[in-house]
């Protein structure tokens, strides 16, 4: 007799077990069904605006050279991209400094041989 009341409890706690458990499921579904609809609504009002500022955008301006440009034009062009150069030379001339002090500070504190 002890038998059949150990498997009875066993049974009914597997029933509220499953109970729950579906319940809590349940839950989560309708929890996200609520937040896909939410993430629907954000979707169209961002599309929309996507839109907007596509229609808003103006179109950017094609750079064609030019075979007839004036040898002052040339000049300027050449003067940027050599301010161009320069920089970019000064910037890798810091950079390779700044390296080497940290190789330098590396290698005077790592043991000796």
């Amino acid at each position: 007799m002890i038998w059949f009341a150990v498997w009875t409890v066993l049974v009914l706690a597997t029933i509220a077990g499953a109970v729950l458990l579906g319940l809590r499921l349940w839950r989560s579904g309708k929890a996200l069904l609520k937040q896909l609809e939410a993430t629907g609504e954000v979707m169209d009002r961002l599309q929309t605006r996507v839109e907007e500022l596509e229609a808003a955008r103006v179109p950017e301006p094609v750079f064609t050279p030019s075979l007839l440009a004036t040898e002052e034009q040339r000049e300027r062009w050449r003067t940027i991209r050599q301010a161009n150069r320069d920089t970019r030379a000064a910037r890798r001339a810091v950079r390779r400094g700044l390296t080497y002090k940290r190789w330098d500070a590396v290698l005077s504190t790592s043991p000796r041989r």
